[in-house]
């Protein structure tokens, strides 16, 4: 099953530093057919402006990983963790039994992001953050795993939930097969480009939330850029 949420139809609002698209309820949107996918809770396409960004505020017991699609996102917070993380790459929040953070676009260019809430497995624990710059050419043609809740992806940012966050890029006419566990949640987001996964055009910014399939073949419609969440 693929069902497909474009980009037009998602909610959200323009608050003028910020241009917030919300693939699940959050915030003033709210849709009760919309409300996660799986352990999925959030996932929000967010543009900041320069200079700008969203002053410290509280979390607890949530997953939280930002993939940079254009510019650069920089974290600070409860625990004393700082650092900047650019388009490509990752950061991981744990936001365990309680943290405070924020998050600023100190560029001179808007930021485009993806934040992706995730519910743990269990709740509680002292809070963490990482991130990690993930060399591009590896995820050429096929995916590779950013953050993971399952010990055997060694090279992820660890996330305290049985789910998988994979990135990957497909150039036009290329094909990249990932098998899946029909009981699991997929959820497919192009942040740039389109692909086509079972006749289904997804363009840039679409959702797709699948379940109950054994494998994806994607294919690639333009030179794409893929981010996938893969959830119990």
């Amino acid at each position: 099953m693929i069902e497909l949420r474009p980009f037009s139809s998602l909610g959200g609002d323009n608050h003028g530093w910020l241009n917030a698209k919300h693939h699940f309820s959050f915030a003033g949107y709210h849709d009760p057919k919309r409300m996660n996918w799986g352990q999925l809770r959030v996932w929000n396409d967010d543009e900041i402006q320069a200079q700008t960004g969203f002053p410290a505020h509280p979390h607890a017991d949530m997953e939280i990983i930002t993939y940079v699609r254009d510019g650069a996102i920089t974290h600070q917070d409860s625990m004393g963790n700082k650092g900047r993380t650019e388009a490509g790459d990752v950061q991981v929040m744990s936001a365990g039994s309680g943290i405070r953070h924020s998050e600023y676009n100190m560029e001179d260019e808007t930021t485009r992001i993806f934040q992706i809430w995730i519910q743990p497995g269990t709740k509680g624990g002292k809070p963490s953050w990482g991130a990690k710059p993930f060399p591009k050419t590896d995820r050429s043609g096929q995916f590779v795993t950013l953050a993971s809740g399952f010990e055997s992806d060694k090279d992820a940012l660890p996330i305290r939930a049985e789910a998988r966050v994979l990135g990957a890029t497909i150039t036009a006419g290329q094909k990249v097969h990932l098998d899946v566990d029909p009981a699991r949640h997929i959820y497919l987001v192009p942040a740039r480009g389109a692909v086509e996964i079972g006749g289904v055009r997804i363009n840039a910014r679409d959702g797709a939330a699948i379940t109950d399939v054994t494998g994806l073949d994607i294919v690639g419609i333009e030179d794409a850029e893929i981010v996938l969440v893969d959830a119990a």
